[in-house]
């Protein structure tokens, strides 16, 4: 695509672009002073204008049913995570047993890696990411203790080449060789929070598994940003909050993936709650735990409705976009991102905007890290004076996170206009 830096092209594209109608189904922050640039759906995405309605839909069954709206709501409440799993694994590319909406994206981690991190013998180190988000580092830090290694010898981690930003893969394969006999579980961010850089899950599932070693993911930042294949590529297990690119509510339910090999097997370990009790004899209140053969099995507690009423109403506005259209306008979108900040950087001299997420678009999703050298924080503050809701991370790094679902060209050319004028400056 030819891109212009200028209000006309922006606003042409806009109008060729066949999900502009999508916008109108989103409510837009209104507490900046200027007129809001949304770019934060890697952090927490957008409230649908539908999510009242779904929402006050379950208010109105609890007010009216009590008690009994768990079995005669329009949407019946003990059965209601189930409206939920074939949306779901469309987005996550998996089959409908091998997908859950449950808990909370940390505790679904932790949950998967009673059953699938299982250390022995010279077998117990596990694969990560160097500074993956914290909740991760501090979650592997937990289980390895927990079994009674030590973080800094049970956990290997794939760190940056001195001077480079984004890891680079033949070293996570040549980790996996080195550590071959000792790997039980690799477990990292399918998209790096910090620099956006999407992981080539496929071939790391594949070098894993080759090594005999269990392979999961966290995919906070890549469900419903990234056109996933979890059941194609094999992975072992997964989970993502909804709450960034999903739409599903602050704190919003979390989705996890089991894969379809593992959910028949009863003797795989696993912390249980009744939610996860074989359907057929839940409510018969038996001692022994018999877990439903999906992923089901890995529910503690009866479901959530308000915050999955919330998740609903944005599996719904998936459900008719698709994937596939998403990361077709994801890629535009975010191609005409890299080429305003290019073409600003080109133009002034007295700034250095380093894109540090990967340039190819098939290693990035709906986020560029901006490395801005020169500058601190002051940049950032300005740009969100003049309404441009983005993120900040020290030193000196700006994430921007066009959106596809709501955010436009127009928002893009905008945000170019607003640096170029504190540049001005």
């Amino acid at each position: 695509m030819n891109y212009q830096n200028s209000l006309n092209f922006a606003q042409e594209k806009d109008k060729e672009d066949s999900l502009r109608s999508y916008r109108e189904q989103f409510l837009f922050p209104t507490f900046t002073k200027k007129p809001v640039v949304y770019f934060t759906g890697n952090s927490l995405g957008l409230q649908p204008k539908s999510t009242r309605e779904y929402i006050n839909q379950e208010l109105d069954d609890w007010a009216k049913w009590g008690v009994e709206g768990h079995f005669y709501a329009k949407n019946p409440w003990m059965p209601y995570h189930e409206i939920l799993t074939k949306q779901t694994a469309e987005i996550v590319g998996a089959k409908p047993e091998e997908v859950v909406v449950t808990h909370s994206l940390t505790t679904n981690l932790h949950l998967l890696m009673v059953s699938f991190y299982r250390p022995h013998g010279k077998r117990y180190k596990i694969l990560c990411e160097a500074k993956a988000f914290p909740s991760d580092q501090y979650a592997l830090q937990s289980q390895v203790k927990f079994h009674g290694y030590e973080p800094n010898d049970a956990l290997i981690q794939i760190a940056l080449r001195e001077g480079e930003h984004t890891v680079r893969m033949e070293d996570v394969k040549s980790l996996i060789d080195k550590h071959s006999e000792e790997i039980a579980m690799i477990m990292i961010g399918g998209v790096n929070y910090y620099t956006g850089q999407l992981w080539d899950m496929e071939a790391i599932t594949q070098w894993g598994h080759s090594a005999g070693a269990i392979v999961g993911f966290d995919l906070a930042h890549a469900a419903g940003n990234i056109h996933l294949k979890l059941n194609e590529w094999g992975v072992d297990f997964a989970a993502w909050c909804g709450y960034k690119y999903l739409n599903s509510s602050p704190g919003g339910v979390s989705g996890l993936y089991v894969n379809e090999r593992h959910l028949t097997n009863k003797d795989l370990p696993r912390f249980a709650g009744w939610w996860g009790q074989n359907k057929d004899t839940r409510f018969l209140m038996e001692e022994e735990f018999s877990p439903i053969p999906t992923a089901e099995a890995w529910q503690l507690s009866n479901a959530p409705v308000l915050g999955m009423a919330a998740h609903k109403a944005s599996l719904d506005i998936f459900t008719s976009v698709g994937m596939e259209k998403l990361c077709e306008k994801r890629d535009a979108l975010t191609g005409y991102l890299e080429f305003v900040i290019d073409d600003i950087s080109d133009r002034y001299d007295n700034v250095d905007f380093e894109i540090i997420t990967p340039r190819d678009k098939t290693q990035r999703g709906a986020q560029l890290s901006i490395l801005a050298h020169g500058q601190g924080k002051e940049l950032f503050d300005f740009i969100s004076e003049e309404g441009v809701v983005a993120d900040w991370r020290e030193p000196n790094v700006i994430r921007i996170a066009p959106a596809p679902l709501y955010n436009n060209f127009e928002d893009v050319y905008r945000f170019g206009q607003i640096l170029e004028s504190y540049l001005k400056q």
